[in-house]
């Protein structure tokens, strides 16, 4: 099988979740076969809820859409470095490969921070691929931050 990067389609998310007012943060699950299981943006402000990040959004249908709490052998792509707590969602969901694009010094719980899988509590730990159309998602990041400084003087 040819590897195929699935990084734009969580672009497309990141994207939407910025026109919403929503951190650009963009997720999708992909299966073993290749086929896209899951997408979803930020969106923690639309539906008050702190722990509504894309990753999390994401796994959570993944996971609905298989029917099981387990995505063995799925892959996650992410614009942005899983926090902590995405982190161990995804750990405990045992995806199989984890590509991210921008690395999160602030919030980061995977190369940065918190280290998750790491931690020999970790009873899973992802292949990682990070820097995965890095310039794109941080661009996407330093513009909505950018936009929003800007927006509040």
């Amino acid at each position: 099988m040819t590897f195929r990067s699935h990084m734009e389609t969580a672009l497309d998310e990141a994207r939407a979740a910025a026109l919403r007012g929503e951190v650009p943060v963009g997720a999708v699950i992909v299966a073993p076969s290749g086929v896209l299981v899951a997408r979803a943006g930020n969106r923690t402000r639309e539906l008050s809820d702190p722990t509504a990040h894309a990753e999390i959004l994401a796994i959570r249908a993944a996971c609905a859409a298989l029917g099981s709490e387990r995505l063995t052998g799925h892959d996650l792509y992410v614009t942005l470095e899983p926090c902590a707590m995405c982190a161990s969602a995804i750990a405990s969901a045992r995806i199989a490969r984890l590509y991210y694009g921008a690395a999160d010094p602030k919030s980061g719980g995977v190369a940065m921070g918190a280290r998750v899988f790491s931690h020999p509590q970790c009873h899973h730990v992802p292949e990682i691929y990070d820097g995965i159309a890095a310039t794109e998602s941080e661009t996407l990041l330093k513009t909505f931050f950018r936009d929003r400084r800007t927006s509040s003087e």
